[in-house]
């Protein structure tokens, strides 16, 4: 199959800084230093960094007797090997005509996929899955209020966490949308598109999490945990799909869009806040993941945007002030309990 690179790919990542046609097929390797932002290897290192640590985490978990952690970190592979290669080369799939070209990456030090699958997006989605799960586990909620409550909590915690990077990339140029894509790309909160937000931040790792933990929860392992750990995976974009039916029912009319998309994502902050900051009693201890990684991952986010220096276009900073805020909340909320006595 052949790496296209159209009109839109072409100006898209001209505007990051690259050719597409001068890509590797397969793979690439960068020095670090050579990279268009300073930023960019330090999020390689954060995110990267997060995933081994996730990974390291999930493996204890799982000696412990507990295979939901290291099911989830394998799924959310499974899902990226879904998703990613027909939003990278939509005509593979014959899809070119319904979506359009939508984003592009910049080069990153490793990459794949002609260049447009770096490393560091391989490594996300194991490291924000885990982030939002383990905070919520270590909230207790899965154990007091079941998988559903726990999956909505966990949707509303990948937000928080996920768009405060969401928000941020376009501006450092780690990314790029294609503005003239109306099809995905339109109804968008500053420069990131609304469904992005809601489909992807929130609904499939939410989705992705409740179909983990009902398929692999319990003492399972070897095939039957294998094939679960597939099956949740694959599924998970069929979520996205349901999520996505009330919005698409206004194709071509942006407004109604942007209110539907925005008055969803409203009622996952109302019921995800419900359900995270209501006082849990029943609460494991907190793992040395949960009480880490979230705190670093925000930290450096956050002089990321304190400093940050680009050219491309922004995102909306009231939002991401608002997904600072929540996420801080949900560690506040976490460290409280942890320093909250055990009851007599």
């Amino acid at each position: 199959m052949s790496l296209a690179c159209g009109a839109d790919a072409e100006a898209v990542t001209r505007g990051l800084g690259f050719d597409c046609h001068d890509v590797a097929p397969v793979v690439s390797v960068r020095p670090p230093w050579d990279l268009a932002h300073w930023t960019m290897p330090l999020l390689e290192v954060l995110i990267v960094g997060g995933a081994v640590f996730a990974l390291a985490h999930a493996v204890r978990r799982h000696h412990a007797g507990d295979p939901v952690n290291l099911a989830l970190w394998w799924a959310s592979l499974v899902y990226l090997f879904v998703t990613e290669p027909p939003l990278y080369f939509p005509e593979w799939f014959g899809l070119d005509e319904l979506y359009g070209f939508i984003f592009a990456h910049n080069l990153f030090t490793v990459q794949f996929m002609g260049d447009r699958l770096p490393l560091y997006i391989v490594a996300f989605y194991p490291a924000i899955s885990q982030l939002a799960y383990e905070l919520v586990r270590s909230l207790g909620i899965f154990r007091q209020r079941g998988p559903f409550a726990g999956s909505v909590a966990v949707a509303f915690v990948c937000q928080v966490f996920y768009e405060v990077f969401d928000q941020l990339g376009p501006r450092l140029k780690w990314w790029a949308w294609n503005p003239g894509n109306d099809v995905v790309n339109h109804p968008a909160l500053a420069s990131v598109p609304m469904t992005s937000m809601l489909l992807f931040a929130s609904a499939s790792f939410g989705a992705l999490t409740y179909l983990v933990v009902r398929l692999t929860g319990g003492p399972r392992r070897g095939w039957s945990l294998t094939l679960r750990t597939v099956a949740a995976g694959v599924l998970t974009p069929l979520a996205m799909a349901i999520a996505g039916i009330p919005s698409s029912f206004f194709d071509g009319h942006v407004e109604a869009q942007a209110w539907i998309l925005g008055v969803e994502l409203a009622a996952l902050w109302v019921a995800g806040a419900w359900i995270v900051f209501r006082d849990t009693a029943d609460r494991p201890p907190p793992s040395a993941f949960a009480r880490v990684y979230p705190a670093v991952y925000l930290g450096v986010l956050a002089v990321f945007w304190v400093v940050a220096d680009g050219t491309g276009p922004a995102g909306s900073l009231p939002y991401a002030l608002a997904c600072f805020a929540g996420a801080a909340a949900v560690l506040a909320t976490l460290y409280r309990k942890v320093r909250a006595p055990a009851p007599s």
